[in-house]
């Protein structure tokens, strides 16, 4: 038996489009992209966007202050080999931001303080006033497009339940505001407000902001537009719950170019549990999958797409194979992936030696992100995160800029041919995340936004039968 493995390959790094008619609008560097050439939605979205807030008594003006800070400019003061400089929402944005009118203000009283500090279960306390103060802005929903949340940090003892409880105070706060159609933006003290490379803040708070009010910060610049990407995660209630004990989360379903607005959700009965994981029955999974076809048909005047890739991080029993391959048995191809994080593989990158010598030498930058090394026919590894050429000017860019890159390990439970466009559109769709400011995620938002999808539907009473749009849960 040989102990080398097949030979590696190398995908370059995909590039955004950021206008919808002017293919040349092309960058491989978000923010740069975003200075460039506007976001993508340019003009589609209303102007100005209206900031309903959520404050303390007493607190309002910091909250302010922080609004004010999104129209100011900052040079960066931390990655600056990543990070421009941010000149203001209005500029990069090409629109505007601004407090909406007075009656979309909410003050929680004073009398919070001394409530949270005293009780036995401040985290209750807090939600409850919160929750309330969310549902004061319904009235009103047509004069805000987001609402921002101003939490302190003498409120820290209840951002979380005691051991043993899973109650976490963002998650609860986008769960409700979610099921109300109501896009939030939590502004905590120790982190939005306290955080000292403000360059950072504004782009990061900026990229929500303009998602959450419904624009589109940059698309993807190669993709073929008969493909559809899907993303399938399960959420565990806790045992105290009278509701089900699973929810089946269905992410957004992506398109080719990385639009994914909408997703289902829905709790499932036929479950089966193994190893602490769920896996759907025949009937369940197609059901779920039924439903995220018709996400892309209506989006897509009822065509069905020619391809589609169904990416979970558990593998696919033969009960949920067969579900997917009869709910997409008017597609031509059909390609179920799973996308394993823990992985015990790393790798160097070896250059060769300039001296002539046999064995090459330890390069100066770590595995290139984008490398692929087949292991079977249904698996291979794929660098989602190293070094990168061509985003900065100083050669190769690394992401984090510490520690050996470890891959992902995919499995392909169906689907032929080679691994290159499950890998080319893995690593692009890791770039369609806009709620961050990196160049890309270590998953595709298949995966990570599937995850957090499931993190807080969880939470909320009732699903109900109509698709979401993912920008509430950001």
């Amino acid at each position: 038996m040989s102990s080398e493995l097949s030979p590696h390959v190398s995908y370059s790094e995909p590039r955004l489009s950021f206008h919808p008619d002017r293919l040349s609008d092309t960058e491989l560097h978000p923010l740069k992209g975003l200075l460039r050439f506007g976001p993508y939605s340019s003009g589609l979205i209303p102007d100005p966007i209206r900031v309903a807030t959520i404050s303390p008594e007493g607190d309002e003006q910091k909250l302010y202050a922080f609004m004010k800070e999104l129209n100011s400019e900052f040079e960066p003061t931390e990655r600056r080999d990543f990070i421009p400089k941010w000149p203001g929402f209005s500029k990069v944005f090409n629109v505007h931001m601004r407090a909406a009118d007075s009656t979309c203000h909410v003050r929680i009283s004073a009398e919070a303080d001394e409530e949270i500090e005293n009780s036995e279960i401040p985290y209750l306390a807090l939600s409850e006033r919160l929750t309330r103060a969310i549902h004061s802005l319904e009235s009103n929903r047509s004069a805000f497009d987001v609402v921002f949340i101003y939490i302190p940090s003498r409120w820290a003892k209840a951002y979380s339940g005691p051991p043993g409880d899973d109650f976490d105070l963002h998650d609860h706060l986008k769960a409700v505001a979610a099921a109300r159609r109501i896009s939030i933006q939590i502004v905590r003290e120790d982190k939005a407000i306290a955080y000292p490379h403000r360059a950072s803040v504004m782009w990061r708070i900026g990229l929500a902001l303009y998602a959450k009010a419904g624009g589109v910060p940059w698309k993807l610049a190669d993709a073929d537009p008969e493909i559809a990407y899907i993303g399938l995660s399960y959420a565990l209630r806790p045992l105290t719950s009278d509701r089900a004990r699973f929810v089946t989360c269905c992410s957004q379903v992506f398109d080719a170019d990385g639009a994914g607005l909408e997703f289902v959700a829905y709790d499932a009965h036929d479950v089966e549990v193994q190893r602490d994981n769920p896996y759907l029955s025949r009937t369940e999974m197609f059901r779920v999958m039924t439903r995220s076809l018709e996400l892309y048909r209506r989006r897509h005047a009822g065509r069905s797409p020619r391809r589609v890739f169904v990416h979970k991080s558990t593998e696919f029993k033969s009960e949920e194979i067969a579900g997917c391959m009869e709910a997409f048995h008017l597609c031509e191809s059909v390609d179920l992936v799973q996308i394993v994080e823990d992985v015990g593989w790393r790798g160097i990158r070896v250059d060769k030696d300039r001296r002539g010598g046999k064995k090459g030498m330890a390069a100066g930058f770590p595995v290139a992100r984008g490398s692929l090394v087949p292991l079977s026919q249904r698996e291979c590894l794929l660098w989602m995160h190293g070094s990168v050429a061509g985003v900065t000017d100083k050669g190769n860019y690394f992401q984090g800029a510490r520690s050996t890159p470890k891959p992902v390990r995919l499995v392909r439970h169906a689907g032929h041919g080679s691994w290159d466009d499950t890998a080319k559109s893995i690593l692009a769709l890791s770039k369609m995340n806009w709620n961050n400011d990196a160049l890309y995620d270590p998953l595709p938002v298949t995966m990570s936004y599937s995850h957090i999808l499931a993190r807080v539907i969880k939470r909320m009473s009732g699903l109900g039968t109509a698709p979401y749009q993912f920008r509430f849960f950001m």
